[in-house]
């Protein structure tokens, strides 16, 4: 799942609930019934049984269920074996099991690199 830092769930639309509308939302939002509307979160977790018809913008994303719509997902997007995303695809790291579903584009962010720069110094000999 998330690395450890992943903030704690804060949201969520149970299994029998049906919401109609924009959802935005601090930390984890942890959906199990169905949505029809743009998410906003930090991160974003739909269960199996989920389904979801709207955009995403998120840190990270976990699909085990359904999503028709467009994903952006800053750091990771994880497919699980019965996700499905139908829509176009943006983040910087794809997980996609086996049995999962992606119909759509992908596109692969570079992560900022993080380079460090170091300088070596020469002793008197002339050597590093």
């Amino acid at each position: 799942m998330f690395s450890k830092n992943t903030e704690k769930l804060e949201s969520i639309v149970g299994t029998n609930s049906h919401f109609e509308g924009n959802i935005r939302s601090k930390g984890t939002l942890r959906i199990d019934g169905s949505v029809n509307g743009n998410i906003e979160a930090d991160w974003l977790i739909l269960g199996e049984k989920a389904t979801l018809r709207g955009d995403v913008t998120a840190r990270g994303v976990i699909v085990g269920g359904k999503v028709e719509g467009n994903v952006h997902a800053k750091e990771i997007l994880e497919i699980k074996a019965k996700g499905q995303v139908v829509g176009d695809l943006t983040t910087s790291k794809l997980s996609v099991s086996e049995g999962g579903m992606l119909e759509g584009r992908t596109t692969m962010q570079r992560e900022d690199s993080k380079i460090i720069e170091f300088h070596l110094k020469e002793n008197r000999s002339g050597e590093i």
